[in-house]
């Protein structure tokens, strides 16, 4: 895994995989005004359930980072819950998808989806 940024304004890290895959679902989007915007929403068996979106709007109190041309957005509710979360990407005959390493997460669902 290798780490873009070391430090983000709001503490989150995209590593290289993650940034390369949002780029490329950007590209088939066709849009350049999206970012990719990362959420905490109450739910799941855990009690919080992350997010991760294609946005364009900008929401008063966002806070936004640049990994190599991808912009990465949090609102200002999410962004304690998400401080030194590295979101990565994965694709194994195991799992494909982006990932979510939280360090503030006590604990986690089973299924692996909601974290309190």
């Amino acid at each position: 895994m290798t780490v873009q940024s070391e430090a983000t304004a709001q503490g989150i890290i995209l590593t290289d995989d993650a940034a390369n895959k949002v780029k490329g679902l950007l590209e088939q989007e066709g849009r350049d005004d999206l970012r990719l915007r990362v959420a905490v929403q109450p739910g799941g068996c855990s009690g919080l359930r992350y997010q991760l979106f294609f946005d364009e709007r900008e929401l008063d109190g966002d806070v936004v980072a640049d990994f190599g041309g991808v912009e990465v957005v949090t609102d200002r509710m999410s962004a304690p819950y998400l401080m030194g979360a590295t979101i990565d990407f994965v694709d194994t005959i195991e799992k494909q998808g982006f990932t979510i390493d939280n360090p503030n997460a006590t604990g986690s669902c089973a299924c692996g989806d909601s974290f309190n």
